[in-house]
């Protein structure tokens, strides 16, 4: 029998390793399906009937019901959490924000972040403010959104991930080193 160990996972980017002018393409793609677009529309109370009415949207240019455009915006910036923000301690901006084409229910998209600008904060020494473009594209490599994101992000030496407590595990929670030595 092998010996149990403890086995580093994904911690995400700290503030040393955003580069500018790097690329990172998010994991998993993601299909905008009706339920998502009802559900959002409904919690955010946004009557425009273009996200809810079908005979409505029927009559328009577009034939058809449109995904709400900020469910666009939530979903795509949640795609990029995984290597932009998970070790952010806040979001400070999003600027121009920009919706090129429609999104429909059935539609695949896909996001990817570009790294524009990083500096040191002024005001906090444990955080650097990195600036991304996050672009997004449906299944047929059309642009649908993009948008330029500013999060605070940890320094590495202020957030010490370990495998034991990886980011957003409370400490002592689940296998501990001594339970696999």
């Amino acid at each position: 029998m092998s010996e149990r160990r403890l086995a580093e996972g994904w911690q995400g980017r700290y503030y040393e390793d955003f580069e500018v002018g790097d690329v990172y393409k998010h994991p998993y793609g993601r299909t905008v399906t009706e339920t998502d677009n009802v559900w959002f529309t409904n919690v955010t109370m946004n009557l425009n009937p273009m996200h809810f009415n079908e005979a409505y949207a029927a009559e328009t240019e577009f034939g058809e019901r449109l995904v709400d455009g900020t469910f666009v915006i939530a979903l795509s910036v949640g795609m990029s959490v995984i290597d932009v923000s998970a070790n952010a301690t806040a979001n400070l901006g999003y600027d121009e924000v920009r919706h090129h084409a429609p999104v429909f229910h059935g539609d695949t998209l896909f996001a990817e972040s570009e790294v524009l600008d990083k500096r040191e904060s002024d005001s906090r020494e444990h955080v650097g403010i990195v600036t991304t473009e996050l672009r997004t594209y449906n299944q047929d490599d059309e642009l649908v959104l993009s948008l330029e994101r500013t999060p605070m992000v940890l320094k590495r030496e202020h957030a010490e991930p370990s495998a034991a407590r990886p980011t957003g595990w409370p400490e002592g929670i689940g296998t501990q080193p001594e339970d696999v030595e």
